[in-house]
Order: structure tokens, then sequence, then C-alpha cells
């Protein structure tokens, strides 16, 4: 499994328009093979700032999302806008929280 997580940022003036689209991406990208799970949250509305948490099956079915029309569509519309940290992980040993 591969966890692609972290922070990006955009123009505050710009944040509900962004959560919007990315709304509609992870709508769309939560029926892709392989996809474990798609989401964004808003951190700090006033800074722009929010949250990528992602899981995939793997590289291959990361690497199709990445291609997909509307990933590549929404990158374009976005790209000089967004700013942040995104990275992937390798998850080799998955398993529950402990709870005691």
């Amino acid at each position: 499994m591969l966890i692609v997580t972290g922070y990006i940022a955009v123009p505050s003036s710009d944040l509900w328009r962004f959560v919007e689209e990315v709304s509609h991406l992870a709508s769309v990208t939560r029926q892709r093979d392989g996809n474990l799970s798609y989401d964004v949250a808003v951190l700090d509305a006033a800074g722009g700032r929010l949250l990528v948490a992602e899981r995939w099956r793997d590289e291959a079915a990361l690497a199709a999302h990445l291609m997909a029309s509307e990933t590549v569509a929404f990158v374009s519309r976005w790209q000089g806008q967004m700013l942040g940290d995104v990275r992937q992980y390798d998850a080799r040993n998955e398993r529950p929280i402990a709870t005691t």
C-alpha cells in the first residue's frame, strides 16, 4: 500500500473554489481502481492551508490516477497557485492501532 500525505496551501481568497473543485476530484478518484481513500481537509481557512491524505493499493494505481484526465486538468488549473509538501510513503507493515 502507498500513503500520500502532506500539506498544500492556496490563496485564501481562492480556498472555497479550490475546495469545491478538489471535492469533485475526490468523488471521481474514490471510484478509481486501487484507490483505498482520498481526502483533503481545510486546516486553516485564513491561511488557505489544507491536509492531503490518500491511500493507494500500489504504484500502478497511483500512477494511473496521476495520469487521469481529471487529475491532469485539476493540476493544470491550480499549478501556479498550489504550494506545499506532499509526499508518498510505502506502507509494508499495515496493522490496526492497539487500543490497550
